[in-house]
Parts: structure tokens; C-alpha cells; sequence
């Protein structure tokens, strides 16, 4: 094989859950619907690195009012790999959230644990307001309950990549979402909240 011919995707993955046509027209549609609500507000959009940033710079650019981007980045860690271990913020803000209506957006929610620390962590800086926006909303594995103002897809408990999500830090540059379907030999590790 030519040493400029790119390598196709591996056998692993497997049928498309989500198209590029779907997940865009869903954007423009969340994008419109925030850019109505918040009007005339002074919005911060508070993403956590690094899945959210393929949905968050795709609804930055369907968000039609000005905006101010922060991020925050965090690690979970505890007696094993599962989700449910201790969440610590590895960076924090840069923009002042106080008086200030922050739209904290994530690309994928499953037990709630992490977006709960978040919230409550961004809460105490004294915004004007604090909501939540997902891209997939994975409720049947919610432990802690979490308000989502606004939702792109409600989603079963599949395991998937693309678009921001990952297996071992591969696949996000998929333009859509796939069902992956790992190698037996080769379990998915907890990447998702």
C-alpha cells in the first residue's frame, strides 16, 4: 500500500446511529433555540475538554448572538476505571461566570456524576443563571438527577464513537456517530460520564 494512501477505519465499527445530516440539523436547531433564549443576555458557553469539542464549536457557529467560550477540564479517579470514581477539576475557568448566565454544554451525559460536580462547582461562582445543554442524553444510567434544558438526542445505553467521542482517544474525528463494536479481546474503558 502507498505510503499516501490513507488507511481505511478498522473492522470495529460498527453501523451509523447518528448521520452528519442528523446531528447538523439538530445543532442549527439547538443553536436557534438558544440564541432566542438567551437574547440580549451576557452568555458564557462553558464546555469540558475534549469530546464536547467537535458539538460545541458546531453550535457556537449556529449560535447567532455574541457568546463568551471557556473551558474547563477534569479527571476521574478512584479504585477502578468505572465512572463512578472521585471527579477532579484539572482546569478551571478563565472567565468570571459571576452575574453572568452560564450554558454549561457536554457531549454526552450517562449517570449525571460528573455534570452534577460541575454545576454544582460553577454554581458557587454565582452566575445569573447555570443550564445545561447535551448533545446525547443517556438517561437510563442516571444516578444523580441533572436538568437538561436542552437535549439533542435521547439515546439507549449503546456504546459509541465519533464526533467528539472516543475509544483510547481514536475515532472523534468521525464526522458522525457510530455503534462501535470492539474486538471481544479489547473491552470499551469508561470514557463517559
Amino acid at each position: 500500500m502507498d505510503s499516501d494512501t490513507p488507511t481505511p477505519w478498522p473492522g470495529d465499527i460498527g453501523p451509523v446511529f447518528l448521520s452528519e445530516e442528523q446531528i447538523q440539523e439538530r445543532v442549527a436547531e439547538l443553536g436557534a433555540q438558544i440564541s432566542r433564549d438567551y437574547a440580549g443576555k451576557d452568555l458564557v458557553v462553558v464546555g469540558v475538554l475534549r469530546g464536547v469539542l467537535f458539538f460545541l464549536a458546531d453550535l457556537l457557529r449556529a449560535i447567532t448572538i455574541p457568546v463568551t467560550v471557556d473551558f474547563l477540564a477534569i479527571s476521574r479517579y478512584g479504585p477502578s476505571q468505572q465512572t463512578q470514581g472521585v471527579v477532579r477539576l484539572t482546569k478551571d475557568l478563565d472567565e468570571t461566570v459571576a452575574d453572568r448566565h452560564v450554558l454549561f454544554v457536554e457531549d454526552v451525559i450517562d449517570t449525571g456524576l460528573t455534570t452534577h460536580f460541575i454545576m454544582r462547582t460553577v454554581r458557587l461562582r454565582g452566575p445569573a443563571s447555570l443550564k445545561a445543554c447535551v448533545l446525547l442524553n443517556r438517561a437510563r444510567r442516571r444516578i444523580m438527577d441533572v436538568d437538561l434544558a436542552y437535549v439533542g438526542f435521547d439515546v439507549p445505553d449503546d456504546f459509541v464513537v465519533g464526533y467528539g467521542l472516543d475509544f483510547r482517544e481514536h475515532y472523534r474525528n468521525l464526522p458522525y456517530i457510530v455503534k462501535f463494536e470492539p474486538d471481544q479481546t479489547t473491552p470499551p474503558a469508561a470514557r463517559e460520564e
